[in-house]
């Protein structure tokens, strides 16, 4: 099948009607769909499909037991309303590569992969590019079995409700054995591409980012009847919070967003017990990332005193700046006609393969908007086509 009619069969898949977004929950009735759609595609091509321990898909061309393989791919899982593009172009991309390679004759030497890896947006359990994280080892099986979704599932369960043996989660050192490349393609997170008048560019490094939970707590009290200053309102902490990240952030040369809120009891006239809410935050510079967080903490922890609230953060994810194969990007880049190279703020799981050790790639594809993460993200199917010719050359050229 070609690279839009794949594309036209993946398009409707978890998509909510109200928002034009997708929700495809690792696990969850969506995202088994877009996991059938993976093993349909892999079965035209006369790839076996092995789903190992940790949920994560493999698609095969060659013999998965020769190692030194050559693996690209992406995810299939979306953060709430995300757009068409992050995640699925990159897996689209990788079974229309295969089929290009194969109409020229090509014979690999190496063995060649297309894997969808588990949980890469960390929408359900919290955790980013889990799938790859496990395979790696880099967190624990016990941490992450217990991880809970909004419902209170463990992904323990999860993966038990859905066919997996929770029991074989965790490390696969022969499997990262196998993977000799890693390849990922993305649709480009931000507007550098349609600067620079090109359709396609590799990846330089990922910025250093993490996720911290931050935990508000204060008395709950009637709305009408409770003076203003004898409320204890965890809300208020909460708020101040989500200015003083904008501001510190601003100038420290970073980003840093709070986007995820739970709230209780959640009563329009109750004034709050416990505010939850997590922190993104991201910079070029370790240590940039470090005094930015570290001012944003300060500053919530004099407010919640001054508020008379119970403030605490723990972090629940970091990465470290990741920095692709250099010789590997350099090469990619000659290859593909001096492709830009372009660093990005945001994690994706060839990040966590290549802090594994894995020598490692990205290509991305150009987004007019720069919008992602949102229904408005968007690619021009030629740019697309054209970052499946890139991937045919990386490809042939590798394997």
């Amino acid at each position: 099948m070609s690279f839009e009619e794949m594309w036209r069969d993946l398009a409707p898949v978890g998509r909510f009607d109200a928002t034009g977004g997708y929700r495809r929950y690792t696990l969850g009735a969506a995202e088994l769909e877009c996991r059938a759609w993976f093993r349909q595609e892999a079965d035209r091509r006369g790839m076996p499909v092995r789903t190992d321990g940790n949920g994560n898909l493999w698609a095969w061309w060659g013999d998965p037991d020769a190692g030194d393989a050559v693996v690209t791919g992406s995810h299939l899982d979306s953060v709430p309303d995300g757009g068409a593009f992050d995640g699925p172009l990159g897996v689209v991309s990788a079974f229309a590569a295969v089929d290009r390679l194969r109409a020229e004759g090509f014979v690999p030497s190496r063995p060649i992969a297309v894997t969808a890896f588990a949980e890469e947006e960390g929408a359900r359990f919290g955790i980013a590019c889990l799938g790859s994280r496990l395979m790696a080892g880099a967190i624990t099986v016990d941490k992450a079995l217990n991880l809970t979704d909004a419902a209170g599932t463990t992904f323990g369960d999860a993966m038990a409700a859905a066919g997996f043996d929770p029991a074989a989660v965790g490390p696969d050192p022969a499997l990262m054995a196998k993977v000799g490349v890693y390849i990922e393609l993305h649709v480009e997170q931000g507007r550098g591409l349609i600067d620079m008048d090109r359709p396609v560019a590799v990846g330089e490094a990922i910025w250093p980012h993490g996720r911290w939970r931050l935990d508000f707590t204060g008395e709950a009290n009637h709305a009408g009847t409770t003076r203003l200053e004898d409320r204890r309102d965890p809300m208020l902490t909460y708020a101040n919070t989500v200015l003083a990240a904008r501001k510190k952030a601003r100038l420290g040369g970073a980003v840093a967003t709070i986007g995820k809120l739970v709230c209780e009891p959640n009563g329009t006239n109750a004034v709050p017990s416990r505010v939850t809410a997590w922190l993104d935050a991201r910079a070029p510079l370790e240590s940039t990332l470090t005094d930015v967080v570290k001012e944003i903490h300060d500053a919530t922890a004099e407010r919640a005193q001054r508020d008379e609230t119970g403030f605490h953060m723990v972090n629940e994810s970091y990465t470290g700046e990741t920095a692709f194969d250099p010789a590997l990007r350099d090469r990619l880049s000659a290859l593909l006609d001096g492709a830009p190279i372009l660093g990005t703020g945001a994690g994706h799981d060839a990040g966590v393969l290549a802090v594994a050790g894995v020598p490692t790639a990205m290509l991305f594809v150009r987004n007019p908007t720069g919008v992602s993460h949102s229904p408005d993200e968007h690619a021009e199917i030629p740019d697309c086509l054209s970052g499946v010719s890139a991937l045919v050359d990386v490809l042939r050229a590798l394997a």
